[in-house]
């Protein structure tokens, strides 16, 4: 199978840089004390008002991540600012460790998770919104390190990131797997890149919107191979039973695809409309 370059027009995001690559560490502090004042979650249950908190990986772009000025951006991030604007709610992005994103929404320090959160294999795990965009599953290497597809990746080191839907991917295709000489995880993607610059690992596991704009923002000479590990959808994560608050974003969302909201963010950050609502 042939490889191919990655091509996602992100030029309108070209010139920000992964500032804050050492927010794992930020994360896990952050997140560790529920936030002052009453979550959206709570208000939903009584008068209105209060503040949106979402959940994200601020190592994770273009969907989230801490851009040049120091503040957090991404097309996930300004989807859930513009929803939470229209619903009358204040606006807070917090950080949080993926391995512990589940944790955060459990104990309400988080209202939900919006961050290219992929729905597959977690359908019965939380209250999810409609899916709004088509994601998939690829490996990422280096583009003179001879692997063209992904038997190539026999006796290789790969790398993702821990709970994440590559991860859960890979759980899926023990054939696969078994052919590795080594799975490892890593705590962010950053982390993996570096790792397949250094000669450290030989490939990567993870979604190809991220992996294209990594490959981009790097001007390095990395392919995605054409054979992709898994396709799946990204949604927005409730803590389950929390349908009051889902419905209320969902119809939100609903408004923003019809009156091009949705289309113009996209456009935005991937040069065209990726999303699926209404479509």
């Amino acid at each position: 199978m042939k490889k191919r370059l990655f091509s996602l027009a992100l030029a309108s995001v070209m010139a920000l840089s992964l500032a804050g690559c050492g927010g794992s560490q930020e994360a896990a502090t952050a997140a560790g004390t529920k936030a002052e004042g009453e979550t959206a979650s709570e208000a939903a249950e009584g008068s209105g008002g209060g503040t949106l908190i979402v959940g994200f990986d601020q190592d994770f772009p273009p969907m989230g991540f801490m851009g040049d000025d120091g503040e957090y951006t991404g097309f996930d991030l300004e989807l859930a600012q513009e929803v939470a604007k229209r619903l009358g709610l204040e606006y807070k992005a917090q950080p949080i460790a993926w391995d512990s994103k589940d944790m955060e929404l459990e104990a309400g320090n988080i209202d939900c998770i919006w961050n290219g959160f992929t729905m597959t294999g977690r359908e019965d795990d939380y209250t999810w919104s409609e899916p709004y965009m088509a994601n998939t599953q690829v490996f990422v290497v280096a583009k003179d390190s001879g692997i063209a597809s992904q038997e190539d990746l026999a006796g290789k080191i790969v790398e993702c990131q821990v709970d994440s839907s590559a991860e859960a991917a890979l759980k899926e295709v023990p054939d696969l797997t078994a052919t590795f000489k080594e799975l490892l995880t890593t705590a962010d993607y950053n982390s993996a890149f570096m790792d397949l610059e250094q000669g450290a690992v030989d490939a990567i596991a993870m979604d190809v919107i991220v992996a294209g704009y990594q490959i981009q923002q790097r001007n390095a000479d990395f392919v995605i191979l054409e054979d992709s590990l898994s396709a799946e959808e990204y949604g927005v994560g409730f803590k389950k039973g929390n349908t009051q608050l889902r419905d209320k974003v969902q119809a939100t969302l609903e408004e923003m695809a019809a009156d091009g909201t949705l289309k113009s963010i996209s456009e935005k950050w991937f040069g065209e409309d990726v999303t699926t609502i209404g479509k």
